[in-house]
């Protein structure tokens, strides 16, 4: 994926010095980048080497069914960089919503990157695509997404589906599915396809799918649902600072008492962290201010397939599947607490047994010297 335009393109290096940022901004953008992408510190030098003498990377994006919250917040991102050069660069190919083209002007544009570019430009897609009464709920100059879908698809060196409209077609496809909202990767076949879902993605996650694919020329590691594992890896339940408080049986019961106030755990409130892949909460929203279960909402699984039609968002689940205390939130304080005392009780026992040998070992240690130092006296 590397050189992919011109050798006359300014790198994207070239393009942050021309827009004013300094060295010094470049490489804090660099190693924010290397952590979101769970590099290894060795790592950063390479990924700083190919954004100074990469030329960029030609990107086709393209929205369907969807409410544009995928852009929103991948130039919301916490470094200002990432607007500024990513997505300004990926602009000047094609995006409808960001673009200053438009009509003619804006297909032919779309046209000549798919040309120029040719097996090498990358096709990112915000929105599912609808089948139903040949696709037309959403048309574009003329033609349905679908066809817009496979002609620009075609020749994409990769495909990135951002969002959960795009990953598993979202509440376009909540049942019935009126427009038979479908995802691109059931549409797209003998091309990689990168998932990144979520309603919308976090920015900086986005940012980095990029940068990857920048830095190596490749497609970051994919797990088995096809989403980058240095992102989706965790559950938000297993990065949630909450997560002491649902291992001790402290739940929310409202959102108004006591429990809430105290930060207690937002399962019984309908929260789908022990069931969501996500970074939420390790790289959170708003340059790392906050995510929703840090605000005092629950999470809603946006991430997952099927999340819109799996129970009313506010009613906890009776189980998940987890091992242990995680098996049932009913029990889990039970449990939990009745190992908590039977582990104190134990541990009182056991300590006092050993305090009753330490004293019977000292008192029959004082006896036998006290019968020594007696056989001494009477030697004397």
């Amino acid at each position: 994926m590397h050189n992919m335009s011109d050798t006359k393109s300014p790198t994207y290096y070239e393009e942050m010095r021309s827009k004013g940022y300094s060295r010094r901004e470049f490489l804090q953008f660099v190693s924010m980048m290397a952590a979101f992408m769970g590099l290894e510190k060795t790592l950063i030098g390479q990924v700083a080497t190919a954004l100074e003498t990469q030329s960029r990377v030609p990107v086709i994006w393209l929205h369907f069914q969807e409410c544009t919250c995928c852009s929103e917040s991948f130039i919301r991102s916490s470094h200002p960089i990432v607007a500024d050069i990513l997505l300004d660069q990926i602009s000047l190919d094609y995006t409808e919503t960001l673009m200053a083209a438009s009509g003619f002007q804006a297909e032919e544009a779309m046209h000549q990157t798919m040309t120029k570019y040719k097996g090498r430009y990358i096709l990112c897609v915000e929105g599912s695509v609808p089948t139903a009464a040949n696709g037309v709920y959403c048309m574009i100059g003329g033609k349905s997404s679908m066809q817009i879908l496979e002609e620009a698809a075609e020749n994409a060196k990769a495909v990135i589906a951002w969002g959960s409209c795009a990953c598993n077609g979202c509440v376009q496809a909540a049942k019935p599915n009126p427009t038979s909202a479908t995802p691109i990767h059931k549409l797209v076949k003998g091309k990689p396809v990168i998932k990144v879902p979520g309603c919308p993605p976090i920015g900086e996650v986005m940012a980095g799918v990029i940068v990857h694919l920048v830095t190596f020329g490749r497609i970051p590691q994919l797990d088995a649902l096809g989403r980058p594992k240095a992102f989706y890896s965790k559950r938000v339940h297993d990065t949630c600072y909450r997560r002491p408080f649902f291992d001790a049986g402290l739940f929310v019961e409202s959102f108004d008492d006591e429990n809430a106030k105290k930060g207690y755990c937002l399962y019984k409130m309908g929260c789908k962290g022990p069931v969501t892949y996500n970074a939420c909460g390790v790289t959170k929203w708003n340059g790392g201010t906050s995510f929703p279960i840090q605000s005092g909402h629950p999470c809603i699984g946006c991430s997952e397939d099927n999340y819109w039609d799996n129970g009313r968002l506010y009613e906890r689940a009776s189980a998940f599947a987890g091992f242990g205390i995680e098996a049932d939130a009913d029990t889990v304080g039970k449990i939990a607490l009745g190992a908590t005392a039977a582990g104190l009780a134990g541990h009182a026992i056991m300590t006092n047994i050993r305090k009753n040998r330490i004293i019977h070992d000292l008192t029959e240690e004082g006896k036998q010297n006290e019968q020594e130092s007696e056989r001494i006296g009477d030697g004397k």
